[in-house]
């Protein structure tokens, strides 16, 4: 008989991430026998004016890079580009495409297309330091969420001489509610961990937690550990629910199962 490999065997995990999102991260957590709770943090949609990125994809082959810090941001832009009768595979052709974490060029990958550049470490600072060219000169593309994003990476590259187009490429929204079964759970206080995938999953959670259960929720998960998938996460993290009991040491969702058996097993 084959060792069944359950180190997260009945543990109660809340996942925090959009409610498409999930399912993928589930997968790897339930085959380590974890039980998870879905809390949707955030709804992904189109921006709220999309003439900001129709002109932007009007001139996308004028670029020289095209900049993905997110999934969703490659998701939605070749919705646009689809709209419109085209696509980022063809735009790829003459365009280079740099992303910062594997997931993000995973989701490339399933468009057909390879990233001409992947930072060794799955952050936008990695991304900076690595860039294969000088900045000078480029033309940068930067499609990004419409709010709550980070700035650094255009700041950095208009610093080194970059001309660089921002613009919202989709929104992050904040859902009305909690999933029943997710407020019982941390009602009876049987939560062993919460995740959170992005800083803005993290400030919606807060919300959501406090709107449920009043100004006291934080004593809801006083024996819950809380985990986070890299640095810019764990400081927002720190900010809201005041503790950051862990971080995966790899930016990626695998690096937080490892994370979660290293410190639940």
């Amino acid at each position: 008989m084959p060792i069944v490999d359950l180190p997260l065997d009945q543990r109660n995990i809340i996942i925090t991430r959009s409610k498409e999102g999930i399912l993928d991260i589930k997968k790897i957590f339930t085959k380590k026998g974890a039980n998870i709770y879905d809390f949707p943090a955030i709804s992904i949609g189109d921006p709220d004016d999309l003439n900001p990125l129709d002109e932007a994809l009007n001139q996308i082959n004028d670029f020289h890079w095209i900049i993905f810090s997110s999934s969703n941001g490659i998701k939605f832009v070749d919705k646009r580009l689809r709209y419109f009768n085209s696509s980022l595979k063809v735009c790829s052709k003459k365009t280079k495409i740099a992303v910062v974490g594997e997931k993000t060029a995973k989701t490339l990958e399933d468009l057909g297309i390879k990233a001409d550049f992947i930072p060794p470490e799955y952050v936008a600072e990695s991304l900076i330091d690595n860039f294969p060219i000088s900045g000078y000169g480029l033309r940068v593309f930067l499609p990004r969420v419409q709010t709550g994003g980070r700035d650094l990476i255009a700041d950095e590259f208009r610093k080194a001489g970059s001309r660089v187009l921002e613009v919202a490429a989709y929104e992050t929204r904040c859902p009305e509610s909690i999933p029943e079964k997710t407020i019982n759970v941390i009602s009876n206080r049987k939560v062993d961990a919460f995740i959170f995938s992005s800083g803005k999953t993290v400030s919606n959670s807060a919300f959501l937690l406090e709107k449920e259960f009043g100004k006291e929720w934080l004593k809801y998960l006083d024996q819950t550990r809380l985990l986070t998938i890299g640095p810019q996460t764990t400081k927002i993290c720190q900010k809201f629910f005041g503790r950051v009991d862990s971080q995966a040491e790899k930016y990626t969702f695998e690096g937080l199962l490892d994370v979660a058996i290293n410190i639940l097993r």
